[in-house]
């Protein structure tokens, strides 16, 4: 089974803030393919599905972003799992809105979710699609501006990062990870 793990925050306030595209791009996902994520367990929500003939899961973790490792975990030790059968999808700093950034391990880079995930599991190495939500101006603080949501003009960018990075994942699904990193990252 192949899962894929969107990060976010729970709750409405949340819900259309830069924090919370990861969770925007799994309920894109889910769209596209009518899986439904409402199943509450391993510390998360979860929807099963089938796409591109695989098994799929989509998990939204539910323990607020900076301790999202408990659900991967969870989640791992339950269904016997594979890290390299898992996708993450979070919000990047460090990438301009509208681009995403395929990577198959490295650090946390400053991203708690990350490192949550890092530390429950034991390893850098698990693939990943980071999703640009750009730095905020200068003076203004980043606690602040992941929390905020995007603005007007942002939204076609924020729309094409999220159907592109639908696009990977299901691309993923029948192709290696570098494969996919070959064909998205640009």
């Amino acid at each position: 089974m192949k899962w894929i793990v969107g990060l976010g925050n729970p709750g409405a306030q949340y819900a259309k803030t830069r924090h919370n595209i990861g969770f925007m791009a799994l309920d894109e996902l889910a769209h596209r393919h009518s899986i439904e994520i409402r199943q509450s367990k391993c510390k998360a929500i979860v929807g099963d599905g089938i796409i591109s003939g695989k098994k799929v899961a989509l998990i939204k973790p539910m323990t607020y972003m900076n301790l999202s490792g408990e659900a991967v975990r969870a989640f791992m030790d339950y269904y016997k799992v594979s890290l390299e059968d898992m996708i993450v999808v979070y919000d990047d700093l460090d990438t301009e809105i509208g681009r995403n950034r395929l990577r198959y391990q490295g650090s946390a880079g400053g991203h708690n979710g990350i490192k949550s995930i890092i530390q429950h599991t034991g390893t850098q190495t698990f693939n990943r699609i980071r999703m640009g939500i750009s730095r905020p101006e200068p003076g203004h603080a980043v606690v602040d501006y992941v929390l905020s949501s995007f603005a007007r003009k942002e939204k076609p960018l924020l729309d094409q990062a999220i159907q592109e990075a639908c696009d990977a994942l299901e691309f993923s699904l029948d192709h290696t990870f570098e494969q996919t990193m070959a064909k998205f990252n640009r």
